[in-house]
């Protein structure tokens, strides 16, 4: 009788957040002044992965 061969399953790569798409960092617009006009915009950590990129179930 000859020995089979068992093969483990390729690892799973988790899935992208959909929020950041992968990247860990969303912009965000800066707004100033009473009137709130946009001086630009600045990146910072996704709130819904925690800056890891990964989705959560």
């Amino acid at each position: 009788m000859a020995a089979s061969k068992t093969t483990a399953p390729p690892p799973v790569e988790p899935a992208k957040c959909p929020t950041c798409k992968g990247s860990g960092e969303v912009s965000r617009t800066v707004l100033v002044g009473r009137k709130r006009r946009s001086v630009g915009k600045q990146t910072g950590i996704c709130l819904t992965c925690l800056g890891s990129g990964e989705a959560t179930d």
